[in-house]
This record gives C-alpha cells, sequence and structure tokens, in this order.
C-alpha cells in the first residue's frame, strides 16, 4: 500500500472516485448505526471538491482504496474523515492513514468524531491511543463518540 497527499479540489477524477469510496464508506457506518444521517454520506461532488482539507489517500495496485481528511491549527488536527473502501475493510488501510496523519502531527494534539455505534471505528481509534472524552447526541436519535490523542512526548 503507497499513502500519499492527494487534492480532489485539483482532480475532477480523482474526486469522483473519492466521493464514491466515501458514500459506499458511509453507507456502511449508516447501516452499522442504524441512521442515515451522516453529512459525507450525501455530499456532493462540488462540496468534496470545495471543502478546506487536506487529504492522504491510500492506494493499492494503483487504484485509490481510503483516504483521510483533516484541518488544523497550530495546536490541533481535526481528522473530519477517514474513508475505505469496503472492498479493503480489514486490511489495516484505516489504521495506515492515521498512524500516517498522526506520524506528521508534530506537537499537535488530534480529535475525532465518530458514530457511538461504530464499533470497529471506536477500536481502530482506541488501538491507536485515542482516549474517548465523551459522547454527545448531535442531532436527535443520534450520538457521536468524541476522541483525543496527546502529541508523543
Amino acid at each position: 500500500m503507497r499513502i500519499t497527499e492527494i487534492d480532489p479540489g485539483a482532480d475532477e477524477t480523482l474526486a469522483r472516485t473519492l466521493l464514491s469510496i466515501q458514500h459506499v464508506a458511509y453507507a456502511v457506518e449508516a447501516s452499522l448505526i442504524g441512521d442515515d444521517r451522516i453529512p459525507p454520506l450525501h455530499e456532493t461532488l462540488d462540496a468534496l471538491r470545495a471543502a478546506p482539507l487536506r487529504w492522504l489517500g491510500a492506494h493499492h495496485d494503483g487504484r485509490l482504496v481510503g483516504a483521510v481528511a483533516w484541518s488544523e491549527n497550530p495546536t490541533e488536527r481535526d481528522i473530519d474523515r477517514l474513508v475505505v473502501d469496503p472492498t479493503a475493510h480489514r486490511r489495516g488501510t484505516g489504521t495506515a492513514l492515521v498512524r500516517t496523519l498522526l506520524a506528521s502531527a508534530g506537537d499537535r494534539r488530534t480529535v475525532v468524531a465518530t458514530g457511538a455505534a461504530n464499533l470497529p471505528a471506536r477500536r481502530l481509534y482506541e488501538r491507536l491511543d485515542f482516549r474517548l472524552i465523551g459522547e454527545r447526541e448531535v442531532v436527535p436519535g443520534l450520538r457521536i463518540a468524541e476522541y483525543v490523542r496527546e502529541p508523543a512526548t
């Protein structure tokens, strides 16, 4: 697997592939949590391309199979989304993407939120030393779990 920076805003073909992966990945999460009110599940191509995010993509045999997107400021990185093509599940793609992102975080802490009922995602973050800081209801009936990982000292 090869992980590289990607820019869906500058490459429409890449953006279309990424959007397809994002939609199927979030459809899996919607099934796991019993709720399809996940904004990236319904995102359009134009919205994805315009989002003010940085991206890493995971490529296997020359094909994009996953991506992680984040925003950052001088003290914190916020993982906005982590998507893996279901055909690449359970092969370490998500873990590799998050590890690569963490390796370049420097002295920033990293935060992430996921559906509270999305146990595979929660286990991934917990294995990577993220600490649960709480759960909250973002819309009636939809709960998210919020995690933080402090920088290595």
